[in-house]
């Protein structure tokens, strides 16, 4: 698959076939975003693939805490969203639930089946495989732009084998859930889960295209007409 293709047809997806993914083809995803660039080659990722029966247990406790312990009183590892929103950026974050929402015929107002889709995360959508992406919270701010980096290597290189995946950082609320059941050490922050699997085409949650801003709305260019062709 081209670079280009892999790019335009990258989506979150968020309801997978049952249809096992090997080690091997997970290794070979992985092998291939080791060439993600890093601050002075720094290379701070690490990543927890689990499936089978650890993803089942995972996924059984993750959601017991989801359903049943104060979702409030949770606290993420760091802020991934603003504490308070501003335009264009909430206009865009209301637009995808509602498009979501929509598509699955769920009601601004069903709060318990909306509690339910929210809980579909914490199954990996139904993906087989679960990645968690980790690095060393000793290191800097710019290491999130290098573990960005690495994540959407891992996205087109899933592309590239057929596969699909769902960027989670939903992930990083139950932190003290995954770390009882995997060996992530203290030190080391979640940066966030991917699903990874084969897409199902017909589910609902699937159906709708988010948008995407054009390039011409926010890059501006400069010198280029007096650049020699």
């Amino acid at each position: 698959m081209l670079v280009q293709d892999a790019l335009a047809s990258r989506r979150s997806i968020r309801r997978y076939l049952p249809t096992p993914v090997d080690k091997a083809t997970v290794t070979r995803i992985l092998e291939g975003a080791t060439r993600a660039p890093s601050g002075h080659n720094t290379q701070p990722w690490k990543v927890y693939a689990v499936a089978g029966r650890a993803r089942e247990t995972l996924v059984a406790a993750m959601l017991d805490v989801a359903r049943n312990e104060p979702w409030e009183q949770r606290k993420p590892e760091y802020d991934y969203y603003p504490t308070t929103w501003v335009e264009p950026f909430l206009g865009r974050k209301r637009k995808l639930g509602y498009d979501l929402y929509k598509a699955l015929g769920i009601a601004r107002d069903d709060m318990p089946a909306r509690e339910r889709q929210m809980h579909e995360n914490f199954k990996f959508f139904g993906a087989p495989v679960g990645l968690f992406v980790t690095f060393d919270r000793r290191m800097a701010t710019g290491t999130f732009m290098d573990v960005g980096m690495f994540i959407e290597a891992v996205m087109l290189g899933a592309r590239a084998e057929g596969l699909d995946t769902c960027g989670q950082a939903i992930f990083t609320w139950v932190h003290d859930v995954v770390r009882r059941h995997l060996p992530i050490p203290g030190e080391e922050l979640l940066a966030c889960g991917i699903a990874l699997g084969h897409a199902d085409r017909t589910a609902l949650e699937n159906t709708f295209t988010v948008e995407k801003v054009p390039a011409a709305q926010f890059a501006s260019f400069h010198g280029f007409d007096d650049a020699p062709a």
